[in-house]
């Protein structure tokens, strides 16, 4: 069966996303799929730029609060639901809009994970810095526990392969033994692509900037605080490596004082937005639209004119 058409809504973060997915869905027949790795998590809600409340009731949203932030959620994850989610979707005679800014998951739902995933800087520095602060045989057990099959055919000492099995397993959720045995293909249906982008890097720096403040304005350090108070949830999970979490934890923790946390915050952040960005750049630029200066009639000519016979 033809899968059908989708609607992707791409952007580095503070670009606007979540604003134009609620407009787009005042004027077409949508339901939203969020592909956030962050907003899965129950409780992570102002430091994820989590939509309200009344937004979430206005129209429908997919995989947002789906799990508990000491749970795993994967790109495999990802790929299997928003897949499943995009034909439901369509058979009840709605448009599926695809909207967020976790690159990982995009690929992921474009292009299956039959291959393994990329190389990810951030995360094999992070391991290196582990590998060298615990020693490569802690690696390997940690591995063992996770990935059994790889950990018995990989060397202690070999921390390369320790390290690539260990990245594997943080990126997909899935044992790099166990990837290495599935196919998965990517999605076969049309694919519109909305891209925000950021022309002026400035302006974008000043509303993370002032999109953070706003988040602690809002509560976001008692947030952090609840989730600390959550048994089992330490700053080693996923959820908790999200930029902003981990920086407001080490504050409670008395780690770095509130400028310091500020600081750190919103320079993760603007890392973040660069690495956005750099992925954004390898798609289709006919599609992008500046994010402080476009024409919401333009996109929404593209969408009449990829689901006009929707």
């Amino acid at each position: 069966m033809q899968a059908p058409p989708v609607l992707l809504l791409m952007g580095a973060t503070a670009t606007g996303k979540t604003r134009l997915a609620l407009e787009l869905a005042e004027h077409f027949d949508i339901e939203i799929v969020s592909v956030d790795s962050a907003q899965v998590y129950h409780g992570m809600d102002i430091g994820t730029a989590k939509p309200e409340p009344a937004e979430l009731d206005a129209v429908p949203h997919h995989l947002i609060d789906i799990i508990d932030p000491i749970e795993q959620y994967s790109a495999w994850d990802f790929m299997q639901q928003s897949q499943q989610l995009a034909q439901e979707i369509s058979e009840r005679g709605r448009i599926p809009l695809l909207s967020g800014g976790t690159m990982m998951y995009f690929h992921a739902f474009e292009h299956g994970l039959n291959k393994m995933p990329e190389a990810d800087d951030a995360l094999r520095q992070r391991l290196d810095r582990e590998g060298h602060k615990l020693g490569w045989e802690a690696m390997h057990a940690r591995l063992a526990e996770v990935d059994a099959d790889s950990a018995s055919r990989i060397k202690s000492g070999d921390s390369q392969r320790i390290q690539r099995a260990l990245e594997v397993y943080e990126l997909t959720g899935k044992p790099l033994s166990v990837l290495q045995k599935t196919e998965a293909s990517g999605y076969s249906g049309n694919i519109t692509r909305i891209i925000l982008t950021a022309e002026d890097r400035t302006e974008l720096h000043r509303r993370i900037e002032a999109r953070f403040l706003r988040m602690l304005e809002q509560g976001f350090v008692d947030e952090v605080k609840t989730l600390k108070s959550l048994p089992g949830l330490s700053l080693n999970l996923p959820s908790m490596r999200c930029v902003g979490y981990r920086q407001v934890w080490q504050y409670l923790d008395d780690e770095y004082d509130h400028q310091s946390m500020v600081d750190k915050s919103v320079a993760a952040t603007r890392q973040l937005a660069k690495r956005q960005i750099t992925w954004l750049r390898k798609q289709p630029v006919e599609q992008g639209f500046d994010c402080l200066n476009y024409r919401k009639d333009d996109i929404f000519r593209l969408v009449e004119s990829a689901f006009s016979g929707f």
